[in-house]
């Protein structure tokens, strides 16, 4: 089998987000994989320890989302894509799912694509559905369990998380999943890996090596625009410390909830 997973390289979850000049800033944050896809990737590495094949990690994004792809590799993905060109910045889900399909369809050999459920900066979810409709695949969201796998036969039978628990679905490969944390335990990297990912050299391919008209990506092919990005305004409040027994507390919060028509 031949999986690709694709990742992207976000802000450290614990990073102060703020705007300046129109623009979403980290500041100095320190850039990571996307969360949700270290169990992407997880999955695919267990799905080639389990029926062979190897997995293919590709990222869209600047020079530094090589960083990224160095720990999909030190984890035990055996190659690693940067998608990246100037054509492709400001590019919504809608322009990242095109050429994250591109590129699937330029490695030509792929049975499955995994995603994390979504990207912590961006928060759409959007782009796993967005890349099954281009290439035409299967597409197979919220994925916490993989139940059955046939490569041989072309199917595969997962289990989707939904609000009131569980869904049991059936598909044919290829397909494209975008996975929960319920599905694993990401691994760390291992030493070796992390020797071995410091050393590799990562081919980069931009919008001309994907055939792709920069018309059609970026800012320019997107379909969401941001004419206006703004910080929302403080909130101020008020904390009243409530003195007395258990039960007069309890009687005086009741009557503030009541005053204030919260019950």
């Amino acid at each position: 089998m031949h999986v690709i997973v694709c990742i992207k390289q976000t802000p450290d979850t614990a990073a102060r987000v703020d705007v300046k000049d129109g623009h979403v800033t980290w500041g100095d944050a320190a850039l990571v994989v996307n969360p949700w896809d270290e169990y992407a990737i997880e999955e695919a590495i267990r799905l080639k320890e389990k029926h062979g094949g190897k997995v293919t990690a590709i990222s869209m994004g600047p020079e530094s989302a090589k960083e990224a792809l160095k720990t999909c590799l030190a984890m035990g993905c055996d190659e690693a894509i940067l998608l990246s060109d100037p054509a492709f910045k400001g590019s919504d889900a809608t322009a990242t799912a095109s050429v994250l399909a591109a590129a699937i369809g330029k490695l030509g050999t792929a049975d499955m694509a995994i995603v994390g459920k979504q990207a912590i900066d961006g928060d759409t979810g959007l782009t796993a559905i967005a890349v099954a409709a281009l290439l035409g695949w299967s597409p197979l969201t919220f994925v916490s369990k993989i139940a059955e796998l046939d490569p041989a036969a072309r199917s595969l039978q997962v289990e989707r998380l939904q609000e009131e628990g569980k869904q049991v679905c059936a598909a044919r490969l290829p397909a494209v999943l975008s996975v929960v944390k319920d599905i694993n335990e990401p691994r760390y990297p291992s030493f070796m890996g992390i020797r071995k990912a410091a050393k590799a050299v990562i081919p980069q391919w931009a919008a001309a090596d994907l055939g792709m008209d920069p018309a059609t990506v970026g800012a320019a092919g997107s379909t969401v625009k941001w004419p206006a990005i703004y910080p929302p305004p403080a909130l101020e409040a008020n904390v009243e410390m409530l003195d007395g027994t258990p039960e007069e507390i309890a009687s005086k919060l009741a009557d503030r909830l009541m005053a204030n028509k919260v019950i």
